[in-house]
């Protein structure tokens, strides 16, 4: 079974063989890279998972790495993995945003199991909401429709879908449009417009205007200086999970 895809960055080539036999036979698909310049390449691509991250690299070390890395995909997880044991070097790749820091040697045991942890705390929200009701109409999920009245309805994109879903299913916080791009597009915000975010909300706004009622409620919040988030009006019927 395909438990996700993880990059091994690590320059030792019999650690990095050993990380990687070990993953694939806990069943991970995994890329390696032997360098902290292949690492950023390899860590930033879309559908990554996971990143196990050395800290001593050749051509761009480990913290530089991960510091890039937080400003592409600030929600990608990063254990770190290093020879350093010392209490000042765990706590700046912590600080630097890595989810754990493992001190070799280590047995693989320990990192599958560190592996797991960070993942499950990490991973996406096992609930799957199906339909939303939003002022005088329901949008329906799965159907990638929103339906008012006896007759209306009007058809949502996929990547429309998606970016609700998203919202609805972290409704107690504003999104950055960086996450969005991450999450939703699969892709870097880093040398691109995060303008692609805000015309999508645009058009969403948009489709979602008639259904709003008397009340006018927005669907999407702006927060200023944050990014969007689920207005109250919308109210999930049901759900799966």
């Amino acid at each position: 079974m395909h438990k996700g895809r993880v990059v091994v960055v690590e320059d030792e080539p019999a650690i990095r063989r050993g990380v990687s036999d070990a993953l694939r036979l806990s069943g991970y698909d995994v890329s390696e890279a032997a360098d902290g310049a292949a690492g950023s390449i390899a860590a930033s691509q879309p559908h990554v998972d996971l990143v196990l991250l050395d800290v001593m690299l050749p051509r761009k070390d480990g913290l530089q790495v991960l510091a890039d890395l937080r400003k592409a995909h600030p929600l990608r997880p990063v254990i770190m993995l290093t020879a350093r044991g010392s209490e000042e070097d765990r706590v700046r790749g912590l600080q630097l945003g890595a989810d754990d820091y493992v001190v070799k040697p280590f047995s693989a045991r320990e990192l599958i199991a560190r592996v797991e942890a960070v993942l499950r705390r990490s991973g996406p929200l096992p609930v799957q909401i199906t339909t939303i009701q939003f002022g005088l109409g329901t949008i329906d999920i799965p159907r990638r429709e929103v339906r008012w009245g006896a007759n209306h309805r009007a058809e949502l994109s996929e990547t429309e879908t998606s970016l609700l879903h998203y919202l609805m299913s972290h409704r107690e916080r504003a999104v950055t449009r960086e996450e969005l791009l991450e999450r939703v597009w699969g892709i870097t915000s880093e040398g691109l417009e995060t303008r692609t975010v805000d015309m999508h909300v645009a058009r969403l706004r948009a489709k979602l205007k008639d259904v709003a009622g008397s009340n006018e409620q927005e669907a999407i919040l702006t927060v200023r200086a944050r990014g969007y988030m689920a207005g109250p009006a919308l109210l999930v019927l049901t759900q799966a999970g």
